[in-house]
């Protein structure tokens, strides 16, 4: 197994497998309905909506990234305000979600191992840090939603 299957294992397994720490990203997201998602049960934090977008933005940043792009979030773009609250909005917002893992993990099973140690466009780490920083990251949101989940019942 090389290291990119290595990473990208792990990234899939926080996001819709078998995760070592628990329930992974999908499995948490299960049984969330728009409105449970679009609430915001504790005063000043992000609604689980507004989470997925924003780990809805980072797949395609990251995957530019890879590609050797420079690509920069901030503001609405790195935190997409939640325009509509339908249940067939949040369907699609989750169903998103899962599209853009899938391009992104395209992306990351094509990365030439041998880059791995090269540092990242306008970046001071390197893209083996970059991976593994989406899965922490990942892991650090779910437990955010895990906890927003709890608290909207």
């Amino acid at each position: 197994m090389t290291e990119i299957d290595r990473i990208a294992d792990q990234l899939e397994r926080g996001f819709s497998g078998d995760a070592w720490h628990g329930d992974s990203l999908l499995k948490i997201l299960e049984g969330i309905t728009a409105k449970q998602a679009a609430s915001t049960p504790i005063p000043n934090a992000h609604s689980i909506w507004e989470i997925v977008n924003h780990l809805r933005a980072w797949r395609p940043a990251i995957g530019a990234r890879l590609n050797g792009q420079v690509r920069e979030l901030a503001g609405p773009a790195d935190w997409p305000p939640v325009t509509e609250t339908s249940d067939t909005a949040w369907r699609d917002c989750v169903r998103d979600l899962i599209h853009r893992h899938e391009s992104f993990m395209k992306a990351v099973r094509w990365f030439p191992e041998s880059k791995l140690n090269d540092l990242a466009p306008n970046r001071d780490h390197s893209y083996y840090v970059m991976l593994h920083g989406v899965v922490q990251h990942d892991l650090y949101h779910a437990g955010q939603i895990v906890i927003l989940k709890k608290a909207a019942r």
